[in-house]
């Protein structure tokens, strides 16, 4: 099993930045492909980011490219999404999830953290 905790979320005003955390305990993450979700009230969970095991290979939302960094850190057992340029559309729960294969489905992942709010507002 492993076990996923975010970290990092909170409120920033529009044009702000926060940087997101999800450490892994438990079984080996590292072979672990990692994706960031979101579910905005009132919305169905979407597809964020989510990088390969080695962290070579990223894939991002239209709707969050150039503005979102994914990253991780094997030796820390830590995958970081960095927003910048944060707007009031990106409000939402934010989750992490880790799955054996690289994919944007969330259906695929196997593990889930339990989220962490982000609102950005004036």
């Amino acid at each position: 099993q492993v076990q996923l905790v975010e970290s990092g979320g909170g409120l920033a005003h529009p044009g702000g930045s926060l940087r997101l955390s999800c450490t892994a305990s438990g079984r080996t993450f590292t072979r672990y492909a990692v994706g960031w979700f979101r579910q905005a009230p009132g919305k169905e969970r979407e597809f964020v980011a989510a990088i390969t095991w080695t962290g070579g290979g990223t894939t991002y939302a239209d709707s969050v490219k150039g503005r979102f960094t994914i990253s991780r850190d094997n030796a820390k057992n830590t995958v970081y999404l960095q927003m910048n340029s944060l707007k009031p559309e990106d409000t939402a729960i934010y989750y992490c999830a880790g799955a054996g294969i690289y994919t944007v489905t969330s259906t695929r992942y196997d593990y889930w953290g339990q989220g962490t709010q982000v609102t950005v507002s004036s």
